[in-house]
């Protein structure tokens, strides 16, 4: 199974690619690719969402996932910035749906937890952990990045429980 994580931003979207071959008897997770969409703020908005469709579509046909993972909407104090990220969160699901793929969605607590075992992690933790899983020689190029490979391993963990559980084919 390959995994596309996106963790949606308005100045930085970060992707992460990570396979798993599920049929090994020791599953293990690879890194195939991560990087960050750095955002202008000088731009207009659509200019900066049509970036961040342009960019994913291009990573996405390039290393041609499974399915796309990403980061549930969390809930903000500030509607104007909600609004914003919701905007991104859409471009990526449009992104996804429009290369043919299934999106998912995680909540943060759950990211975290999958991935580090605490839902309140801090982001150098999350770093740390998926240098470690993916058996990375550094950490991700960013903590976006970085995020967006937890996003795409914390896919592939539930994945399978699932599976493990007979739920999930």
């Amino acid at each position: 199974m390959r995994v596309f994580g996106i963790d949606c931003g308005t100045e930085f979207t970060g992707y992460g690619v990570v396979e798993v071959d599920c049929e090994a008897r020791m599953p293990r997770l690879f890194h195939v690719a991560a990087g960050t969409i750095r955002l202008n703020k000088k731009q207009k908005t659509p200019q900066r969402l049509a970036q961040v469709y342009a960019e994913l579509t291009a990573a996405i046909a390039l290393h041609q996932p499974e399915v796309v993972a990403i980061e549930e909407v969390f809930f903000s104090a500030n509607a104007k910035s909600a609004l914003k990220l919701g905007q991104v969160r859409g471009v990526a699901m449009l992104a996804a749906a429009s290369m043919g793929l299934e999106v998912v969605e995680y909540a943060p607590l759950k990211i975290k937890s999958s991935v580090v075992g605490y839902g309140l992690a801090a982001k150098e933790q999350v770093q740390y952990m998926v240098t470690r899983l993916l058996e990375l020689d550094q950490a991700p190029e960013s903590a976006d990045a970085a995020d967006a490979l937890a996003i795409a391993i914390c896919h592939i963990h539930t994945a399978q429980t699932l599976m493990a559980q007979g739920t999930l084919r």
